[in-house]
């Protein structure tokens, strides 16, 4: 029996592909293009709007014997014990298989944003607490821990990370971002990905590109932001991730800038994906997002000229459902409205990925698990480990924490007896099992309230919700008052409730007019810091919240944001000091609830002035945090210096732990542009090195600064290194400097081209 060349592995993935493609008929090739949600359901409410409306009636058997491109999320949309679901995916593998005149698979993807979207599956710390810990080794580990999950159960694709840099922290899915800076967002979401990729899934990268610009911050708004806040804050993180971490795909944003929707746009999604950066992957629709061209955005009259649109654009697979690229599209190339080469692209793109995959492979077999633990002990170490570093110690005038081990403590707030309280909306507990009343939430997630009595056992622990988070009913705070006034600590616990379009206080579509704390959760506050106990605040949220009204009233503050199925003993951890904190902030937390849409990334105009009554300073910048042990910077080299524009300098600078405990310190390395072509930030970040430092322990940290680092978009478009002065700032903060040095840039102006440094390596040495 002769082998086809298309089934050849001795061949190049291109010839293997060209030949294929040379034998299949227009409908077995538009067929790669779409996905089927084999798991979507056909009566009662459904995950996110418009997806009864989007989605087609289809016969599956008749539908797979022209092939299929994906099956859409057969874990992720209702509970299912993940060795059965293993077995029902495999099965839906060998019926596409069999039914097609090729044979081949399906690519079977999963959300994957703090871990799989499955039940039972392990719930990671959102990535906003990604950030907060600036730790990418320990990212790029959990990463790799999800991608080994998602292979056990049969899936090639996950759904992450989003790289969206955040521009107004009223946004609802804040909580899936990494932060408000595009570095700290590119280095960390890299990292996600090269864990993802090195175990064999695929990494989509989302939402490209603008979608947290949007205006009002509003979910799925126009997106306002002007050619060099795109060029030099929201694309950074996509290239870093595309050239160093190697995603294989690119989920197209809804959203639209100047006019032009993302999923209709060639020059986003050919010329500077793929012309520009030499992406080589796939580029999927966001779900719906082909069918939104004609029915929110209304560039497209019909849907053969939505198919049109998109497929122009560079989108080659239709998400989640077939309904644009299915039987009309085929129609429409066949009657001459769509270029049959727009087909034939996309297909080879698809294809290419599949055999790269695996799946032309003769002798290919679904992968059959006989059992699946999606939340074993090792995943649970990681989660833990990363809850801890990403909790952020705000405030500890006074050193009321670590508590006392035999306190009398109130425990007070509608976060601290929620397991929930725990988890961002893409967890499968809040994504998922609302829409499944009175199943478990399929893994332990401890309480802060069970955890904190589990690390306090000599301490009188008592507790009250005192309100709820998101209503407006006070009547339960004359309770919480007592129980603060009858002990020796009250530590507060408020935050978020996690949820989809407008069933949370944060999550996709739950978007907030200003960063007040949600329901009468401040007001409650108010109560308990009146009572003159001290307070200890600790939030469990998906976003910063305006804190100013109680700055110099609380004893200590803590910030956590979604950390996860251990992010219970996370917490407790640090208040009871057996953790000691060093999380720091990846979105500044402002003073007053009005104070925004702001990030530290501002212009002179944009920082607080004589022309305005309006300052926007934050109360806790952008790279805060403190510890429970103290550090000295000393020795610091970056003498004055002079450098080419394609020239390179390093600074140095030592760290020593002059406390009594280990801990971490973040060294934070920040540009100053005094003068520009163009408007600045005042600061930002271009380096960053986390240090864990046992007691009295010193180590070095050099950061080798490249002047491709100091780049910008200048007025004709063009991104440029200029000559001229530059600060290169060491800080423990955006706000606190430690050191300087002074550089003049010298030389003619030069354009970076796609091999510039994308980010400043650090080298460290210790005693």
């Amino acid at each position: 029996m002769t082998t086809a060349p298309w089934r050849d592995p001795a061949l190049t993935a291109a010839a293997r592909v060209d030949d294929l493609l040379g034998r299949m008929t227009l409908e077995e090739k538009t067929a790669q293009l779409y996905g089927v949600w084999v798991g979507a359901a056909t009566d009662g409410e459904g995950v996110a709007p418009h997806q009864h409306d989007m989605t087609a009636d289809y016969d599956f058997d008749e539908l797979i014997t022209r092939g299929l491109g994906q099956l859409t999320r057969s874990f992720g949309t209702a509970p299912v014990e993940p060795a059965l679901g293993a077995r029902a995916l495999a099965g839906a593998q060998r019926r596409i298989v069999a039914a097609g005149r090729f044979g081949i698979p399906a690519v079977a993807h999963e959300e994957c944003l703090a871990g799989v979207t499955a039940w039972r599956a392990t719930a990671y710390p959102v990535p906003l607490a990604w950030g907060a810990a600036f730790d990418p080794p320990l990212v790029e580990e959990v990463g790799r821990a999800i991608g080994r999950d998602l292979r056990a159960m049969g899936v090639h694709q996950g759904l992450a990370p989003v790289l969206d840099v955040v521009r107004d922290p009223r946004w609802g899915r804040v909580e899936e971002t990494i932060g408000e800076d595009p570095y700290l967002v590119g280095t960390v979401g890299t990292a996600y990905v090269r864990g993802l990729e090195s175990a064999g899934v695929v990494a989509t990268l989302k939402h490209f590109a603008g979608y947290a610009s949007s205006a009002g911050a509003r979910n799925l708004a126009p997106v306002r932001a002007g050619t060099r806040e795109f060029a030099d804050v929201t694309l950074p993180p996509f290239e870093m991730a595309l050239r160093e971490g190697g995603a294989r795909s690119v989920m197209a944003a809804y959203t639209e800038r100047d006019g032009v929707p993302a999923s209709a746009d060639p020059e986003l999604l050919t010329g500077l994906l793929r012309e520009e950066w030499g992406f080589t992957g796939t580029v999927v629709a966001d779900y719906f997002g082909i069918g939104f061209l004609q029915t929110l955005h209304r560039v497209a009259g019909t849907p053969v000229e939505a198919a049109r649109l998109a497929l122009d654009a560079g989108i080659d697979v239709e998400l989640p459902t077939v309904k644009y690229y299915g039987e009309a599209l085929a129609g429409a190339v066949r009657a001459g409205e769509v270029p049959a080469e727009l087909v034939d692209r996309a297909a080879r793109r698809v294809l290419l990925q599949k055999c790269e995959l695996g799946l032309l492979d003769e002798d290919w077999q679904p992968h059959v698990p006989e059992s699946v633990d999606l939340d074993p002990p090792g995943n649970r170490v990681l989660a833990r480990r990363l809850a801890e570093e990403s909790v952020v110690l705000l405030d500890n005038p006074d050193g009321l924490l670590p508590l006392s081990p035999d306190a009398r403590v109130a425990v007070i707030g509608p976060r601290a007896a929620d397991a929930l309280a725990m988890l961002g909306c893409y967890s499968f507990p809040s994504h998922v099992l609302p829409h499944h009343p009175g199943v478990e939430t399929g893994i332990d997630i401890p309480t802060l309230l069970e955890s904190l009595r589990a690390e306090l056992p000599d301490a009188k622990v008592t507790f009250t919700e005192g309100c709820g988070v998101s209503d407006p009913d006070p009547s339960g705070f004359t309770e919480a008052i007592t129980r603060a006034s009858e002990a020796d600590v009250c530590v507060a616990v408020l935050g978020d409730r996690a949820g989809l379009f407008g069933r949370g206080t944060s999550g996709e579509g739950c978007d907030v007019a200003d960063l007040s704390l949600p329901g009468v959760q401040g007001a409650l506050l108010d109560a308990l810091v009146a009572t003159g106990v001290p307070v200890v605040l600790v939030l469990l949220t998906g976003r910063p919240y305006a804190l100013g009204r109680w700055h110099g009233r609380l004893g200590a503050a803590v910030q956590a944001f979604f950390p996860g199925e251990e992010g219970g003993p996370a917490v407790a951890g640090v208040l009871s000091g057996r953790v000691n904190p060093s999380g720091r902030l990846p979105v500044s937390v402002p003073h007053v609830p009005g104070g925004q849409p702001w990030t530290y990334l501002q212009p002179p105009l944009g920082l607080a002035g004589q022309v305005s009554s309006l300052d926007p300073t934050p109360l806790y910048p952008f790279g805060h945090g403190r510890s429970y042990t103290e550090f000295s910077w000393e020795s610091f080299t970056g003498p004055d210096a002079e450098i080419g524009t394609d020239g390179s300098y390093d600074v140095s600078v030592t760290v020593r732990n002059t406390g009594d405990r280990a801990g971490a310190e973040v060294v934070q390395l920040y540009l100053h542009d005094p003068v520009a072509e163009v408007t600045r930030p005042d600061v930002r970040l271009i380096g960053y090195q986390r240090l864990e430092l046992a007691a009295a322990e010193a180590a070095r940290v050099t950061f080798r600064f490249h002047a491709d680092l100091s780049a910008f978009t200048d007025r004709s478009g063009r991104r440029v290194v200029e000559p001229g002065d530059l600060e290169l700032r060491l800080g423990a903060s955006s706000a606190d400097v430690r050191a300087t040095a002074r550089l003049r840039l010298t030389g003619p102006v030069r354009e970076t081209g796609a091999g510039r440094r994308l980010r400043c390596e650090a080298e460290v040495s210790r005693d």
